[in-house]
């Protein structure tokens, strides 16, 4: 997490991703329903999972994780917080497994290892996140200034927030935090049918070409820039 420029090597982590996740079918996404939600402007939005205390503090944070510096869409330009609250209310991670044991330090490699729904972890890690804020700073998360968010955010990812001092023991902080970030980066990339990447800013940033059904007309043609802009899922054109 840096509080430098939307950095070259951050867009090339987003398009990284994008290339290597079939944006069209990510496991576990629910389409949003609510109507003209591609469209739909952030301001105007009404969560329907987080509370208003919650939604404050989910805008700060997708600000800092995706900053609209540089040359590229931040993530609330792009309604990622929409698409989190849509994948929430619509029964994110509804399939997980979550029978124990839970290992006390799993390998990354195996996945959701808690006993907590994405709806528990969000819940509880905005709280905890919040006292922790209050502690260190005698304020809350979204009154910081960048640079506090921003160690924050790290403290969390590097399980230097306490979690267990702080009243929960089955949760750790990098857990709440890995949730988010993907999350975040999930709904910055993902079709706009999912409620963020808003009028698909984020793969025009990238240059990603999105759900085009056809590329016959390109196969022989070599070290030639693709011109076409992205498509989305439901035909629109950016």
């Amino acid at each position: 997490m840096s509080t430098t420029k939307f950095s070259p090597s951050r867009r090339a982590v987003l398009a990284a991703t994008a290339a290597a996740v079939p944006l069209v079918s990510i496991p576990l996404l629910k389409k949003a329903q609510a109507e003209g939600l591609e469209g739909i402007e952030l301001q105007h939005y009404k969560p329907v999972f987080f509370t208003e205390a919650e939604w404050i503090f989910i805008l700060a944070a997708c600000d800092r994780l995706i900053p609209a510096e540089g040359r590229g869409p931040g993530a609330l330009e792009t309604n990622v917080p929409v698409f989190i609250d849509q994948q929430l209310h619509t029964g994110l991670g509804a399939d997980i497994y979550q029978q124990g044991p839970h290992p006390a330090n799993p390998a990354p490699t195996l996945g959701f290892q808690i006993p907590h729904t994405p709806q528990d972890l969000y819940r509880t890690g905005i709280r905890l996140t919040q006292q922790a804020s209050q502690q260190q700073h005698g304020k809350p998360f979204e009154q910081l200034d960048a640079k506090d968010k921003d160690a924050l955010l790290t403290a969390l990812q590097k399980n230097t927030v306490d979690f267990a001092a702080l009243g929960t023991d089955t949760m750790k902080a990098s857990q709440f935090f890995g949730q988010l970030l993907g999350d975040t980066k999930n709904g910055y990339l993902a079709d706009p049918m999912y409620g963020g990447n808003k009028d698909m800013k984020a793969w025009v940033a990238i240059g990603f070409p999105g759900a085009r059904a056809a590329y016959t007309e390109w196969v022989d043609q070599h070290n030639v820039k693709y011109p076409l802009g992205p498509v989305s899922l439901s035909g629109k054109r950016a």
